[in-house]
């Protein structure tokens, strides 16, 4: 019996003494302008359709490759999105975790690093609001706000479902070892 085959994304995320400060923030964006709850994150590694022994194996197999690193916010974006200064350790993390995932670099798609504020169908308009309003009332909290990444986290990020309530948290590794959730 063959394993079934899912959607996987590999993130990012804020140490656990800086997580709520960045929920504070999506959540009073989503309460404003609607759309799903979701953890805050940066994106490493886009969804990619893998088993889930295969998907474990390559989080594994990136974590030994990355060293831990830092993540600078920069600046909103858009009004959906604070751009993470785009580093070359940021950059090199990318670059080594999609090698891992058996992804080749291709230069026409250059990795944007990011920590999404608000998921939906948002019009250009409310991304304009969206971005005053974060710029405003969140400026000291995400501009210019660095992290440290001493982990990386393996999601089931299915892309079909708009509400989010599928996407869970399957696997987090630390420099040298991993543990299923």
């Amino acid at each position: 019996m063959t394993e079934e085959v899912g959607m996987y994304s590999v993130w990012a995320m804020p140490p656990p003494e800086r997580r709520e400060e960045f929920v504070k923030v999506l959540n009073e964006l989503r309460s404003e302008f609607g759309g799903p709850s979701f953890e805050p994150h940066v994106t490493v590694v886009g969804v990619q359709k893998l088993t889930k022994a295969q998907a474990c194996a390559n989080l594994e197999a990136a974590c030994r490759a990355v060293a831990p690193y830092t993540c600078g916010l920069n600046q909103v974006a858009c009004g959906t999105y604070v751009l993470v200064h785009p580093t070359p350790e940021v950059m090199q993390a990318n670059v080594l975790a999609k090698r891992c995932f058996g992804i080749s670099e291709n230069p026409v798609e250059s990795y944007m690093p990011h920590m999404s504020l608000v998921y939906g169908n948002l019009s250009d308009d409310e991304k304009e609001k969206a971005k005053v309003q974060a710029q405003a009332k969140f400026h000291n909290l995400i501009s210019n706000k660095k992290f440290q990444v001493s982990s990386l986290c393996l999601y089931s990020t299915d892309p079909e479902d708009k509400s989010l309530t599928s996407w869970q948290k399957v696997a987090e590794c630390n420099l040298k070892s991993c543990s299923e959730k």
